[in-house]
Protein backbone atom coordinates (compact mmCIF):
# COMPACT_ATOMS: atom_id res chain seq x y z
CA UNK A 1 0.00 0.00 0.00
CA UNK A 2 1.31 3.48 -1.01
CA UNK A 3 2.06 5.62 1.96
CA UNK A 4 -0.75 8.14 2.94
CA UNK A 5 0.07 11.85 2.86
CA UNK A 6 0.13 12.05 6.84
CA UNK A 7 2.71 9.16 6.38
CA UNK A 8 4.76 11.23 3.37
CA UNK A 9 4.95 14.58 5.64
CA UNK A 10 6.56 12.43 8.60
CA UNK A 11 9.10 11.43 6.07
CA UNK A 12 9.45 15.06 4.88
CA UNK A 13 9.73 16.58 8.44
CA UNK A 14 12.31 13.38 9.04
CA UNK A 15 14.15 14.28 6.56
CA UNK A 16 14.92 18.04 6.96
CA UNK A 17 15.66 17.22 11.10
CA UNK A 18 17.98 14.68 10.33
CA UNK A 19 19.39 15.36 6.69
CA UNK A 20 19.55 11.55 6.21
CA UNK A 21 17.15 9.52 3.21
CA UNK A 22 13.75 8.86 2.74
CA UNK A 23 14.62 4.98 3.00
CA UNK A 24 16.03 5.80 6.56
CA UNK A 25 13.56 7.76 7.87
CA UNK A 26 10.95 5.09 6.72
CA UNK A 27 12.54 2.89 8.65
CA UNK A 28 12.16 4.87 11.81
CA UNK A 29 8.76 5.87 11.09
CA UNK A 30 7.41 2.87 10.76
CA UNK A 31 9.00 1.79 14.27
CA UNK A 32 7.60 4.54 15.93
CA UNK A 33 4.04 4.50 14.48
CA UNK A 34 4.70 7.38 12.52
CA UNK A 35 5.71 9.82 15.47
CA UNK A 36 8.17 11.97 13.86
CA UNK A 37 9.62 12.81 17.50
CA UNK A 38 10.15 9.30 18.52
CA UNK A 39 11.41 8.25 14.94
CA UNK A 40 14.00 11.18 15.28
CA UNK A 41 14.83 10.64 19.13
CA UNK A 42 15.38 6.80 18.22
CA UNK A 43 17.81 7.54 15.18
CA UNK A 44 20.12 9.73 16.87
CA UNK A 45 20.27 7.28 19.81
CA UNK A 46 20.79 4.78 17.44
CA UNK A 47 23.55 7.12 15.59
CA UNK A 48 25.18 8.35 18.49
CA UNK A 49 23.64 11.96 17.83
CA UNK A 50 25.84 11.84 14.99
CA UNK A 51 24.35 12.52 11.45
CA UNK A 52 25.48 13.55 8.33
CA UNK A 53 25.29 16.85 7.13
CA UNK A 54 21.62 17.82 6.28
CA UNK A 55 21.36 17.45 1.47
CA UNK A 56 20.36 21.00 1.14
CA UNK A 57 23.36 22.04 3.75
CA UNK A 58 25.61 20.06 1.03
CA UNK A 59 24.00 21.20 -2.52
CA UNK A 60 23.67 25.06 -1.49
CA UNK A 61 27.08 25.03 -0.31
CA UNK A 62 27.80 23.74 -4.05
CA UNK A 63 25.80 26.13 -5.51
CA UNK A 64 27.30 28.85 -3.61
CA UNK A 65 31.05 27.75 -5.08
CA UNK A 66 29.85 27.26 -8.02
CA UNK A 67 29.23 31.64 -8.21
CA UNK A 68 32.33 31.67 -6.71
CA UNK A 69 35.86 33.34 -8.55
CA UNK A 70 38.29 31.20 -7.21
CA UNK A 71 40.69 34.06 -9.10
CA UNK A 72 39.20 36.71 -6.86
CA UNK A 73 37.00 35.91 -4.37
CA UNK A 74 37.79 34.74 -1.04
CA UNK A 75 36.81 30.43 0.22
CA UNK A 76 33.75 31.51 1.59
CA UNK A 77 32.70 35.13 0.09
CA UNK A 78 31.25 36.19 -3.19
CA UNK A 79 33.31 39.38 -3.99
CA UNK A 80 31.07 42.47 -5.61
CA UNK A 81 31.32 41.10 -8.97
CA UNK A 82 30.47 37.79 -8.28
CA UNK A 83 27.27 39.08 -6.22
CA UNK A 84 26.26 41.28 -8.71
CA UNK A 85 26.29 38.80 -11.09
CA UNK A 86 24.34 36.17 -8.79
CA UNK A 87 21.66 38.82 -8.05
CA UNK A 88 21.21 40.07 -11.84
CA UNK A 89 20.51 35.71 -12.55
CA UNK A 90 18.01 35.71 -9.75
CA UNK A 91 16.09 38.57 -10.98
CA UNK A 92 17.16 41.40 -8.49
CA UNK A 93 16.99 45.40 -9.65
CA UNK A 94 19.96 45.98 -8.65
CA UNK A 95 18.41 50.18 -8.11
CA UNK A 96 15.00 49.66 -6.67
CA UNK A 97 13.72 48.41 -3.38
CA UNK A 98 14.74 44.17 -4.89
CA UNK A 99 18.44 44.65 -3.80
CA UNK A 100 17.42 45.21 0.07
CA UNK A 101 15.42 42.38 -0.31
CA UNK A 102 17.47 40.08 -1.58
CA UNK A 103 20.40 41.41 0.97
CA UNK A 104 18.23 40.89 4.14
CA UNK A 105 17.37 37.33 2.49
CA UNK A 106 20.60 36.11 2.58
CA UNK A 107 21.76 38.29 5.33
CA UNK A 108 24.82 39.67 3.44
CA UNK A 109 26.89 41.51 5.49
CA UNK A 110 27.17 44.80 3.06
CA UNK A 111 26.13 45.29 -0.49
CA UNK A 112 28.42 43.71 -3.30
CA UNK A 113 29.07 41.39 -0.54
CA UNK A 114 27.77 37.55 0.27
CA UNK A 115 28.91 35.13 2.74
CA UNK A 116 28.46 31.54 2.43
CA UNK A 117 26.73 31.31 5.88
CA UNK A 118 24.14 34.01 4.35
CA UNK A 119 23.54 32.02 1.71
CA UNK A 120 23.41 28.94 2.74
CA UNK A 121 21.42 30.08 6.07
CA UNK A 122 19.30 32.29 4.49
CA UNK A 123 18.08 29.73 1.23
CA UNK A 124 17.47 27.01 3.74
CA UNK A 125 15.29 28.51 5.71
CA UNK A 126 13.05 29.28 2.32
CA UNK A 127 10.08 26.63 2.18
CA UNK A 128 9.76 24.54 -0.72
CA UNK A 129 12.80 26.08 -2.79
CA UNK A 130 14.60 23.93 -5.07
CA UNK A 131 18.77 24.36 -4.75
CA UNK A 132 18.64 25.86 -8.54
CA UNK A 133 18.93 29.41 -9.88
CA UNK A 134 15.69 29.42 -11.77
CA UNK A 135 14.14 28.01 -8.30
CA UNK A 136 15.56 30.65 -6.51
CA UNK A 137 14.70 33.64 -8.89
CA UNK A 138 10.62 31.79 -9.34
CA UNK A 139 10.76 32.17 -5.69
CA UNK A 140 12.45 35.85 -5.32
CA UNK A 141 9.98 36.66 -7.75
CA UNK A 142 7.39 36.06 -5.25
CA UNK A 143 8.72 37.86 -2.60
CA UNK A 144 9.00 41.04 -4.77
CA UNK A 145 5.67 40.61 -5.77
CA UNK A 146 4.37 40.25 -2.50
CA UNK A 147 6.72 43.51 -0.80
CA UNK A 148 4.64 45.60 -1.65
CA UNK A 149 1.18 44.72 0.34
CA UNK A 150 3.34 42.68 2.63
CA UNK A 151 4.10 45.33 5.23
CA UNK A 152 5.76 43.20 7.90
CA UNK A 153 8.11 41.84 5.36
CA UNK A 154 8.76 45.47 3.88
CA UNK A 155 9.41 46.61 7.39
CA UNK A 156 12.35 44.00 7.80
CA UNK A 157 13.71 44.53 4.29
CA UNK A 158 13.65 48.63 4.73
CA UNK A 159 15.46 47.75 8.69
CA UNK A 160 18.31 45.61 6.92
CA UNK A 161 18.86 48.43 4.78
CA UNK A 162 19.84 50.63 7.64
CA UNK A 163 22.23 47.24 8.64
CA UNK A 164 23.83 46.49 5.18
CA UNK A 165 23.55 49.60 4.03
CA UNK A 166 26.61 51.32 6.19
CA UNK A 167 30.09 52.00 5.78
CA UNK A 168 32.08 48.90 7.75
CA UNK A 169 32.91 51.24 10.55
CA UNK A 170 29.92 53.47 10.33
CA UNK A 171 27.22 53.41 12.75
CA UNK A 172 25.45 55.51 11.02
CA UNK A 173 24.04 56.76 7.47
CA UNK A 174 25.68 59.88 5.42
CA UNK A 175 22.55 61.58 4.81
CA UNK A 176 23.29 61.08 0.75
CA UNK A 177 23.70 57.47 0.83
CA UNK A 178 20.12 57.55 3.11
CA UNK A 179 18.29 59.63 0.79
CA UNK A 180 19.35 57.03 -2.28
CA UNK A 181 18.16 54.26 -0.30
CA UNK A 182 14.76 56.40 0.80
CA UNK A 183 14.32 56.74 -2.94
CA UNK A 184 15.27 53.38 -4.08
CA UNK A 185 12.69 51.83 -1.04
CA UNK A 186 9.71 53.95 -1.24
CA UNK A 187 8.99 53.35 -5.32
CA UNK A 188 7.64 49.71 -6.40
CA UNK A 189 7.89 47.16 -5.73
CA UNK A 190 8.34 48.39 -2.17
CA UNK A 191 5.93 50.75 -1.15
CA UNK A 192 4.95 54.24 -1.74
CA UNK A 193 5.41 57.13 0.58
CA UNK A 194 2.63 58.79 -1.24
CA UNK A 195 -0.69 59.97 0.67
CA UNK A 196 -3.70 57.99 0.59
CA UNK A 197 -5.94 60.62 0.41
CA UNK A 198 -4.64 63.70 -1.91
CA UNK A 199 -1.82 62.16 -2.76
CA UNK A 200 0.90 63.97 -1.13
CA UNK A 201 4.31 62.79 -2.36
CA UNK A 202 5.69 62.75 1.54
CA UNK A 203 8.89 61.17 -0.28
CA UNK A 204 9.45 64.12 -1.65
CA UNK A 205 8.56 66.65 0.91
CA UNK A 206 10.79 64.86 2.79
CA UNK A 207 14.07 65.04 0.93
CA UNK A 208 13.20 68.60 -0.14
CA UNK A 209 12.96 69.15 4.16
CA UNK A 210 16.68 67.10 4.69
CA UNK A 211 18.24 69.06 1.52
CA UNK A 212 17.23 72.32 3.08
CA UNK A 213 17.69 72.07 6.79
CA UNK A 214 19.22 68.70 7.72
CA UNK A 215 23.11 67.91 7.48
CA UNK A 216 23.86 65.78 10.13
CA UNK A 217 24.37 61.58 9.68
CA UNK A 218 21.30 59.26 9.68
CA UNK A 219 21.35 57.29 13.02
CA UNK A 220 19.34 53.96 13.56
CA UNK A 221 16.44 55.33 15.23
CA UNK A 222 16.16 58.05 12.59
CA UNK A 223 16.28 55.54 10.07
CA UNK A 224 13.48 53.56 11.81
CA UNK A 225 11.12 56.04 12.73
CA UNK A 226 11.41 57.51 9.65
CA UNK A 227 9.55 54.39 8.12
CA UNK A 228 6.58 54.39 11.18
CA UNK A 229 6.38 58.35 10.16
CA UNK A 230 5.99 57.41 6.60
CA UNK A 231 3.20 54.50 7.31
CA UNK A 232 1.29 57.10 9.16
CA UNK A 233 1.49 60.04 7.29
CA UNK A 234 0.01 58.19 4.44
CA UNK A 235 -3.09 57.21 6.07
CA UNK A 236 -3.38 60.53 7.59
CA UNK A 237 -2.19 63.41 5.41
CA UNK A 238 -3.62 66.01 7.91
CA UNK A 239 -0.24 64.80 10.63
CA UNK A 240 -3.00 64.51 13.47
CA UNK A 241 -1.53 61.69 14.83
CA UNK A 242 1.77 63.51 15.66
CA UNK A 243 2.02 66.27 18.58
CA UNK A 244 5.21 68.04 20.04
CA UNK A 245 4.63 65.63 23.03
CA UNK A 246 5.29 62.28 21.34
CA UNK A 247 8.21 60.37 21.02
CA UNK A 248 9.17 61.08 17.69
CA UNK A 249 12.88 62.09 16.79
CA UNK A 250 13.64 65.48 16.72
CA UNK A 251 14.18 66.03 12.56
CA UNK A 252 10.57 64.42 12.54
CA UNK A 253 9.12 67.49 14.35
CA UNK A 254 10.96 69.94 12.52
CA UNK A 255 9.90 68.17 9.27
CA UNK A 256 6.32 68.78 10.37
CA UNK A 257 6.65 72.17 11.46
CA UNK A 258 8.45 73.05 8.17
CA UNK A 259 6.02 71.13 6.28
CA UNK A 260 3.40 73.03 7.97
CA UNK A 261 5.28 76.42 7.37
CA UNK A 262 5.21 75.71 4.00
CA UNK A 263 1.74 74.43 3.30
CA UNK A 264 0.41 77.74 4.78
CA UNK A 265 2.50 79.64 2.98
CA UNK A 266 1.71 78.04 -0.64
CA UNK A 267 -2.22 78.77 -0.19
CA UNK A 268 -1.21 82.61 0.80
CA UNK A 269 0.54 82.72 -2.40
Amino acid sequence: MPPSSTQRAAVSSFVSITGTTDKIATKYLKNSGYKVNEAVDAYYQTTGGVSAPPAKDSQLNKLFDSLRNDQEDAKDTLGADSSMAYLNAIGVDLEGASLFLAMELVQAPTIGEITREGFVGGWKAQPGVDVKIESQKQYFKRLIDSMSKDRALFRKVYRYAFVVGRERDQKALFLDNSILYWEMLFKKPGQLWVGNTSGINWLSEWITFLREKWTRSVNRDMWNQTFEFAVKSTEDESLSFWSEDGAWPGVIDQFVEWYREKSMMDVDA
